[in-house]
């Protein structure tokens, strides 16, 4: 966004984008047809770029392997990377049980996902966030063993069994594929972690720097925008206040937040109708747009807006940062 002398005292707020395809919504979902990888990019790319350009904003979108992959999507992949954005891993096959894996497969799915990336964009990742927010300690050894600066993974909220709760009694999923997504949306024991950023303890003496999705200190509520989206659909005073509330503690607490974004964030029921089944989804595109905008401008007034990169770097050289276990 737009700086003035005021942005250079300001705290760090990073901004990112789970570049989650049509395609991963319906396999977490267990809808049919996702083996033929539908895409709505061509919608949902050049609508997010035009925004960001608006704002003057740059953030980091954290991508799927599997959809950097395909030759079809790598034009409007790398239009990320040359409107000067940052990209980040986001596993290759985006399986919500990727934390159940043994290490060879985890590490497969990092690096292929890592060099898939690379080719299409010509941007080497060098974050990662695992889908549904699911992680294990295997696979943050996995980050740490390949020089990854950070992991984005962590939603310390207690109400993620809430989430999924409601995610399958909206789902078309057998008993056995539910047993295979009960860690998505985080467990109830992720509420305790940190809400700051703070480092992995690892094998071997080894570290690794993670960046939680933020939410709001004391209360650990979420506040991204598909949460802030949902609270407009019953009051926008509503999300406001909560917003402003959460902006407050976090500058009370002096955490500086990194906010999460979706690509169903930016698009309605007309315009991906496959997706009606997602919270949110009867709000047209260009209300959505509208809140997106007064979102950013809100916490641009409390934060300078930034990548992850820069947000990790930043961290890097705080001292008195956490370790944890995982």
């Amino acid at each position: 966004m737009n700086k003035d002398n005021s942005d250079k005292a300001k705290p760090l707020a990073s901004i990112s984008l789970d570049l989650d395809n049509q395609w991963s919504y319906m396999k977490t979902h267990g809808d049919p047809g996702w083996e033929h990888f539908p895409s709505y990019f061509n919608v949902i790319i050049p609508l997010v770029l035009d925004l960001l350009d608006q704002l003057n904003l740059k953030i980091t979108f954290f991508i799927v392997g599997q959809d950097a992959a395909l030759d079809k999507n790598h034009d409007l992949l790398r239009l990320l990377v040359e409107r000067g954005h940052e990209v980040g891993n986001h596993s290759f096959h985006h399986e919500v049980w990727l934390h159940t894996y043994p290490k060879e497969n985890i590490h497969r799915e990092i690096l292929e996902a890592e060099e898939s990336i690379h080719r299409a964009t010509g941007q080497r990742p060098i974050g990662f966030r695992g889908p549904g927010f699911v992680y294990s300690p295997i696979l943050l050894q996995v980050l740490a063993e390949n020089n990854y600066l950070y992991d984005a993974t962590i939603l310390p909220t207690f109400i993620g069994p809430l989430a999924r709760t409601y995610y399958f009694w909206k789902s078309n999923l057998s008993h056995e594929e539910k047993e295979q997504r009960k860690k998505i949306y985080s467990s109830f024991s992720e509420g305790f972690r940190p809400v700051k950023p703070y480092y992995w303890k690892l094998d071997s003496n080894m570290e690794l720097l993670e960046i939680p999705v933020t939410t709001i200190p004391i209360l650990r509520t979420p506040f991204h925008l598909s949460y802030l989206l949902y609270l407009c659909g019953m009051s926008k005073i509503l999300m406001h206040v909560y917003l402003k509330l959460a902006m407050m503690l976090c500058q009370t607490t002096k955490s500086s937040p990194s906010f999460l974004l979706h690509p169903l964030d930016f698009v309605g029921n007309r315009e991906v109708s496959e997706l009606s089944f997602f919270p949110g989804m009867e709000m047209n595109a260009e209300r959505k747009k509208t809140l997106f905008i007064e979102v950013m401008t809100t916490i641009g007034r409390y934060f300078e807006l930034a990548t992850m990169n820069t947000h990790a770097e930043s961290v890097s050289k705080t001292n008195g940062v956490k370790y944890q276990k995982p």
